[in-house]
């Protein structure tokens, strides 16, 4: 199913307090990013999450961000990483694109962190601006329900 077939994303139940998310935005393609993030913004306020901001110079830095967030000793229940990658005429799309998103697993999954991620990975700018829109699917709505919904199954681990 492709995000134009899928249902509009809505926030999981929650059981438990409010969250504390914190985003990390690279906005290098600021009207994708900020549009990715009014949708996310949206799915958390659905929950009454408390939302930090955080920008990264680009996509390459976002695993570094969430590193550094985790080992900071600040407690958020959930995170997300929102970032565009447009492909160019060089490898270096490539090798951006699987640095950042292997690395934001690797960093989620060591950590046990509550990760929803959206990271475009696009050929066209016409391709990310159809994915951050702000009518219709939007992935960083699908990035903050993801997060929710790992939350929301962490929590149930603790209970």
């Amino acid at each position: 199913m492709s995000t134009a077939d899928a249902p509009l994303p809505q926030a999981p139940s929650l059981p438990g307090p409010a969250p504390r998310i914190l985003v990390i935005s690279a906005p290098y393609y600021k009207q994708v990013v900020e549009g990715m993030l009014g949708a996310a913004r949206e799915i958390f306020a659905q929950v009454a999450a408390e939302v930090t901001v955080i920008e990264v110079g680009g996509a390459y830095e976002l695993p570094q961000a969430l590193a550094i967030a985790a080992a900071s000793g600040k407690s958020f229940d959930g995170y997300i990483a929102l970032g565009c990658v447009v492909r160019g005429e060089t490898d270096h799309y490539e090798f951006i694109c699987s640095a950042a998103m292997d690395g934001l697993m690797r960093v989620a999954t060591s950590n046990a962190l509550c990760l929803g991620a959206a990271l475009l990975t696009v050929d066209t700018l016409a391709q990310a601006m159809a994915r951050s829109r702000e009518t219709g699917a939007n992935k960083g709505a699908e990035a903050a329900v993801a997060c929710l919904k790992q939350i929301a199954l962490k929590r149930s681990f603790a209970a």
